[in-house]
């Protein structure tokens, strides 16, 4: 997840010259998830006058729309939550702003509040909208300043995927509309304010941001705090905290090799700069792709860059999601399936063959135990969402079903030809918005009819439309797991103690492939706890520098109902709140004789949790 001076007429031209260029430039999506009336009126910038209040933790200002008229006589109607509208304004022919009658409609619990704004009889270019966010707006975090690592100054951030930018600004929120924008933002002294475009500091409280490419209302981010900078190379970088800074910077010193290596395959990087901010440890995600600026968890940093495949996946969606977009969220697969293929293979080509195919086995791994929980419809890569909310319909699938799905392609088609015909669709649909529909044309276009006889149109569909996986579905291995698979299996035949297991050089995938294989506590040769607890006394993964392996070992004590974990799990669910981490171990804790002592935990951390944490672990302990 990532991407994108000053002059902005000249921003302005440089985006309706690609708009006008695309052939889908009018070719808008319905989408369900918004109440924009795309079809008649589009936005094509979006200029932001804002200001940070952190005592009253809201954003106040002003969002300005240029507008492109599709159908005259048309209302303008926009997507809010919970925000509040002081003033609509029109921009006259003669330059001159006038006021516009609008209607704020009743909440939706999903969607939020409509905003028709009445435009019949000026048909404006612009209109200005005057707005305050609520102290509790979904797409923001504020963070009190003993919250932050270096608890100097307080932190704010956003987080607008998949639809809560409309919960801090008035806007056509849909991935089926890409806009140009231009930010002033106001912000208390000591505060360095970063957003997912060009930055150009005015004083010590104000700074200028310009997007000049065209991007969706998702991508457009905003964050503030306490935040130094350390260049990796003169196009990349990272921001953090200053005393977190030495590790980020050490961490993910491979990011320009990354750079280099995703260019090298599928294109040119035509964001301008990629930089790296390091979040607290409440960031709900590993990470997310806000152009030109990756937000990132702090539980990457595990002091042996053992989990760095997560930038390369925000890396890969300045490819593969910011410049060719799902055009609504069923899509999704569009975005996270093709991230996930060209990840993987950066770390092939950075880290070798081996780690490639450990991390894939791996996330095949999860994907088949979440397909078991998940609702059958939902294992389709292109899912009916209706009554869903679209963040609680992400999963696994979009990511390691779409990956496998063009592992597949490739594997048929071979590299060298598969390779092309990626780099030619990131070329072809270069900052277009677009459905699985309008890719299964394009593959059959390009790929299918080229290569007659490779692989049949009904084999695509299957992939594409049907539900679980296909039987064509290629099943990753890694002989690098032998050595583990044969560890495990001796110790649990009591053929060998763990202190006689040969693990000194076993890497972070290998232990993840230790824990996450043990049998399961309903099969014929499930652990005792007694060798439970050998193992943590031997191997200390209840206090393990690596999130991932603490995250697996304590989900198979939870399974196993080992609760002498505790108090390290206590710690654990205190000082992270990403949700991959945190969501199943609560959700077995919920479904345990410890469901109260779980609770109390959720009680005590929850201040520093993210609102969507709160919103999905909240309901477990009612």
């Amino acid at each position: 997840m990532s991407l994108f001076s000053l002059k902005r007429s000249r921003a302005v031209w440089l985006t309706l010259s690609l708009l006008l260029l695309s052939p889908l430039a009018n070719a808008v999506v319905t989408d369900e998830f918004s109440y924009a009336n795309t079809q008649d009126v589009q936005t094509r910038h979006i200029d932001l006058q804002l200001t940070l209040d952190f005592t009253q933790k809201q954003i106040r200002g002003t969002t300005t729309l240029d507008l492109k008229w599709l159908h005259p006589k048309a209302p303008l109607i926009l997507d809010t939550r919970d925000l509040t509208i002081t003033k609509v304004e029109g921009l006259t022919s003669n330059g001159d702003w006038q006021p516009l009658k609008f209607t704020l409609a009743a909440k939706d619990p999903v969607l939020g509040q409509k905003l028709t704004i009445d435009t019949e009889a000026l048909q404006p270019q612009q209109v200005r909208i005057a707005h305050l966010s609520s102290p509790d707006a979904s797409g923001l975090q504020w963070l009190t300043a003993a919250q932050t690592l270096g608890k100097k100054q307080p932190f704010l951030f956003s987080q607008n995927e998949a639809i809560h930018a409309r919960s801090w600004m008035p806007l056509q929120d849909t991935p089926s509309i890409r806009a140009s924008y231009a930010a002033t933002i106001t912000a208390p002294k000591g505060l360095t304010v970063l957003m997912s475009a060009d930055r150009h500091p005015v004083s010590d409280t104000v700074t200028r941001f310009v997007m000049p490419q065209a991007i969706p209302s998702y991508l457009i981010a905003i964050a503030a705090g306490n935040l130094k900078f350390a260049a990796f190379d003169a196009r990349s970088g990272v921001w953090a905290e200053p005393e977190q800074l030495k590790q980020a910077q050490y961490e993910f010193a491979d990011t320009p090799k990354m750079i280099d290596t995703v260019e090298q395959r599928y294109g040119h990087y035509r964001w301008g700069r990629y930089d790296l901010l390091i979040l607290p440890p409440s960031f709900p995600f590993g990470g997310m792709e806000n152009p030109k600026l990756s937000f990132i968890t702090p539980t990457l940093i595990a002091g042996d860059r053992s989990l760095v495949s997560v930038i390369a996946h925000e890396l890969a969606h300045s490819w593969s999601g910011n410049l060719v977009t799902n055009a609504c969220w069923r899509d999704i697969w569009l975005n996270e399936g093709f991230t996930s293929y060209v990840e993987n293979r950066v770390v092939e080509d950075l880290y070798g063959v081996e780690r490639a195919k450990m991390e894939r086995t791996i996330s095949y791994g999860e994907l088949l135990k979440e397909i078991k929980d998940l609702p059958v419809a939902l294992t389709s890569l292109h899912p009916d969402l209706k009554g869903l909310d679209p963040d609680t319909s992400f999963s696994d699938i979009p990511y390691t079903k779409g990956q496998l799905f063009l592992v597949y392609l490739e594997q048929k088609f071979g590299r060298k030809h598969f390779d092309a015909f990626v780099k030619q669709y990131f070329a072809h649909f270069a900052f277009q918005s677009i459905d699985t529909e309008t890719f299964e044309n394009y593959l059959e276009q390009h790929l299918l009819s080229v290569y007659p006889g490779t692989v049949a149109k009904e084999e695509i569909d299957t992939w594409l439309y049907g539900e679980g996986m296909p039987a064509s579905t290629p099943i990753p291995t890694s002989d690098s797991f032998k050595p583990v698979e044969a560890a495990r299996t001796a110790w649990l035949a009591g053929s060998k103690k763990l202190n006689q297991l040969s693990t000194k050089d076993w890497n972070a995938q290998q232990w993840l492939h230790f824990l996450n294989q043990m049998p399961a506590k309903a099969s014929a040769n499930a652990l005792s706890l007694a060798q439970l607890q050998q193992l943590d006394q031997q191997f200390d993964f209840s206090h393990t520098g690596n999130d991932e392996i603490a995250f697996s070992w304590f989900s198979l004590a939870l399974d196993y109902g080992d609760y002498a974990v505790k108090p390290a799990l206590g710690e654990y669910l205190n000082r992270i709140g990403r949700l991959r981490l945190v969501k199943p171990l609560y959700e077995k804790l919920a479904a345990s004789p410890e469901k109260a002592w779980g609770k109390q935990i959720f009680e005590q951390a929850k201040a520093a949790y993210h609102p969507l944490t709160i919103s999905v672990i909240a309901p477990l302990f009612k």
